[in-house]
């Protein structure tokens, strides 16, 4: 097969009728699809992991509404080539009274200044932008930028996305392997290691179809996946690594106060290029989730190391995220603020929109006073301690209780302080 595109580039849909998954966006009478059925479209930004069809989606919607296609990546983009696109763009409206479109893919790589080469643009209509991110834009897309576009979310590709639709497409439509004879006898492995990803999907199988014979069928089962993939990692994950198995595994070994598996997986994903940016990230959510008030000072080392590694770069920044990796791996945990939002949020999706006590409101006008707002509020500075024994949930959730402290000596200190203070009214 030397010499042909890869099997996920012969596959590639054209136009929406071809395109697996997405029907919240691009199904009968969803909102991506009603704009390119009218033929306006306005600047978006597709956010979702890879191989889920950012691209292709892109592609598709410049071929169906016939607009000039212009494509950046953010990887080795600089704001040099977006003005020179940009300049493109303009000269192509006296020849074509359709706005281009730029795509950039990965544009949560593109720094501010790079973001903000592109705000003019979009503003005049000189370019209509579709950004493809695997990143949340709320994050790593600039605010003026981020309100000029719409942000759409696609979701991994399904089980019957990729055996039903996909697998059948290649047996019956790629000019090279419609001729071989497939046997799927197992998907779980398929299923596993593609990961909803459509291009990891295709790499495998055409990775397997070349392990045979042209004359020998081709024969799919979880053993061969398995072994193939063993064989050869890069060749079914093109973009190195395994993005989210590693960082799955540095968070467990964060978690499970590891520091030498946690800075293990970190210089994987160093050594893979991964954008520092995402891993602090993950810190800052490990620091609260999984360490919490065991340790506060755990938050703030991690929101730091985040602002740090902006100024710093690389290769510095491995030494910063090192630093806060092991600090987070040695410290005690506590998961008490994590598990107590989520009963909280369960109580109140099962209790509803409870009512606020009358002694926990404001009252800024008369009205509001002769109906009771804010009586019998006790101003807790008035008190000893700081402190005045009331009633702060509503009537019904009285007494609930929803954060457990845990067993470390932060925490043990806490609950020391909150049972002394409510020991005459609730026990907190």
């Amino acid at each position: 097969m030397n010499g042909f595109p890869p099997l996920a580039e012969r596959m590639r849909p054209k136009n929406l009728d071809q395109y697996l998954g997405q029907k919240q966006l691009v199904g009968k009478d969803a909102v991506l699809r009603k704009m390119i059925e009218s033929g306006k479209i306005s600047s978006i930004i597709l956010w979702g992991p890879p191989g889920v069809g950012k691209t292709t989606l892109a592609r598709i919607i410049s071929n169906q509404l016939e607009r000039p296609f212009y494509v950046l990546s953010a990887v080795s983009s600089g704001v040099k080539d977006v003005r020179e696109a940009i300049e493109k763009a303009r000269k192509s409206r006296f020849f074509n009274t359709n706005t281009a479109i730029l795509f950039i893919d990965e544009i949560h790589r593109f720094s501010k200044s790079q973001q903000d080469s592109l705000l003019g643009a979009v503003e005049e209509g000189v370019i209509t932008l579709i950004g493809a991110t695997t990143e949340n834009p709320s994050f790593e897309v600039i605010s003026p930028l981020l309100s000029r576009c719409q942000v759409y979310t696609l979701k991994p590709l399904n089980k019957d996305d990729l055996i039903e639709h996909l697998l059948e497409r290649v047996k019956n439509s790629d000019s090279i392997l419609k001729s071989r004879t497939f046997k799927l006898n197992e998907i779980n492995a398929l299923i596993k290691f593609s990961g909803g990803d459509a291009r990891k999907f295709l790499n495998i199988i055409e990775l397997a179809a070349n392990s045979y014979s042209k004359d020998e069928e081709i024969v799919i089962n979880d053993k061969v996946v398995t072994n193939l993939l063993q064989e050869n990692p890069a060749q079914y994950d093109k973009d190195g690594e395994l993005h989210y198995d590693i960082i799955s595994a540095f968070i467990k070994s964060i978690r499970g106060s590891d520091p030498d598996a946690a800075v293990y997986w970190l210089a994987r994903m160093v050594e893979g290029g991964e954008d520092p940016k995402f891993i602090a990230r993950r810190l800052i959510i490990s620091a609260s989730e999984d360490i919490g008030l065991a340790n506060p000072n755990a938050l703030l080392l991690a929101t730091n190391c985040f602002e740090a590694i902006k100024m710093v770069g690389w290769p510095e920044a491995r030494i910063i995220l090192s630093q806060v990796t092991i600090y987070l791996a040695t410290s005690a945990k506590s998961n008490s603020a994590y598990m107590a939002i989520n009963k909280a949020q369960s109580m109140v999706r099962e209790s509803g929109n409870l009512p606020v006590p009358l002694h926990l409101r404001n009252a800024p006008t008369t009205l509001m006073k002769e109906l009771g707002y804010g009586d019998n509020y006790k101003y807790s500075h008035d008190y000893n301690d700081n402190f005045a024994a009331q009633e702060f949930m509503p009537e019904k959730l009285s007494n609930q209780k929803l954060w457990e402290a845990q067993n470390n000596p932060a925490e043990n200190k806490i609950k020391e302080r909150m049972n002394y203070l409510w020991r005459d009214y609730k026990q907190k």
